[in-house]
């Protein structure tokens, strides 16, 4: 059957490049679509998993950690005194605007931790350049390395900049701490309330650390029942219900589904309106091979194997092509990978729309009769 399908394709080249093509096609949109939205809803939660902290806790309206409110600093007292807590440190983010070298000017978000734990806030892997025990000296902040275009273009460090209209410069990079939408600057949180003119009396959160990792569930009950005003989540869950707000309240998801649809369709059609013209063109052989015995049956296999081995050859190259988008567009920021299961799923879609392709030439093919050979 193999050996007979192979023939047919290879037989009429250009028809069977057009099919390969239109699933390759297929294969690439619906992956680079993917890739883009797993790239957009990673971040959505990342600052909330990116954190070493087992829990957030948080003004008792907040549901996405890109939004948090402020908070009493009274109450982190009250959380390190909950059973069950390790430890609790406070965390400040502000929003500031920035001047830099090269006279440009834009936004930033300021993250502030005490000195202890900004380690917590960012892991040892992350940092390309300069190190944690810098950021204690005056107007020290870190830079990002994907956000270099919205930071002035230079984030070198002892690289000067204006945070607010006050003195600071950069001595530390990161590569990958971001946030939705944010230019993440880490510093101290004296210095984040400095720049952001805050009032010591307040924070943004509270990061809980707990003694025995069982007892995630347990604290954050303890915490939402004994102190007002606020809302503990574990840190999955929030990062979770940021990427499930967001998507409710921005067109990504619907434009992301959208383009997946029309790959999906375009491919479909692509595909069956080449196997159907194939199809037309090759009656006679379908109706030698009926002739000499072949049932119908016998005919459906060849096309479907004909169409699964276009599946496989379009998506193996359409795969190729999307790596090499992956690793391109990765270089600048955009970075995103597929899991075996998700590889898997783009198959068998493809698989279907192969197969519902060629059930345009079935349609055509199971109704020749033997004798339109001797047309």
């Amino acid at each position: 059957m193999l050996k007979i399908a192979w023939k047919f394709i290879r037989f009429d080249k250009a028809k069977s490049i057009g099919v390969v093509v239109g699933i390759l096609i297929s294969t690439f949109l619906i992956g680079q679509q993917l890739g883009v939205f797993f790239f957009l809803s990673g971040l959505m939660g990342a600052l909330a998993t990116d954190v070493k902290a087992d829990i957030w806790v948080v003004d008792n309206k907040t549901d996405d950690v890109n939004q948090l409110g402020q908070l009493d600093i009274r109450n982190l007292r009250a959380i390190q005194g909950i059973a069950g807590v390790k430890e609790a440190f406070p965390l400040v983010i502000a929003g500031a605007a920035c001047n830099f070298e090269n006279g440009t000017s834009g936004a930033i978000t300021l993250l502030g931790v005490d000195e202890n734990h900004i380690n917590a806030l960012i892991s040892e892997d992350k940092i390309v350049a300069g190190n944690t025990s810098d950021l204690q000296l005056d107007g020290a902040v870190s830079a990002e390395f994907f956000e270099k275009k919205n930071l002035g273009g230079n984030i070198d460090l002892r690289t000067n900049l204006e945070i607010n209209g006050k003195r600071a410069f950069f001595v530390m990079q990161t590569k990958g701490f971001r946030g939705f939408g944010s230019s993440f600057c880490v510093t101290t949180i004296e210095r984040a309330r400095f720049f952001s003119n805050q009032s010591g009396n307040t924070i943004s959160a509270v990061l809980v650390n707990v003694a025995d990792e069982k007892d995630v569930d347990q604290v954050v009950a303890a915490v939402n029942k004994n102190i007002f005003g606020v809302r503990a989540w574990p840190s999955e869950k929030l990062s979770a219900s940021s990427v499930k707000k967001i998507l409710a309240s921005s067109g990504i998801a619907l434009s992301t589904g959208t383009l997946i649809v029309f790959a999906l369709i375009a491919g479909f059609f692509i595909i069956g309106l080449t196997m159907y013209s194939s199809a037309l063109d090759r009656l006679k052989d379908y109706g030698t091979l009926k002739a000499i015995g072949a049932s119908n049956k016998y005919i459906s296999k060849l096309i479907i194997t004909q169409a699964l081995l276009f599946t496989v050859v379009g998506f193996l190259v359409g795969l190729a092509l999307l790596e090499g988008f992956r690793m391109g567009v990765a270089k600048s920021g955009l970075i995103f990978s597929f899991s075996p299961l998700v590889l898997l799923s783009m198959f068998s879609t493809i698989s279907l729309i192969s197969l519902g392709g060629a059930s345009f030439a079935l349609s055509r093919i199971r109704s020749v009769e033997p004798a339109a050979v001797f047309n």
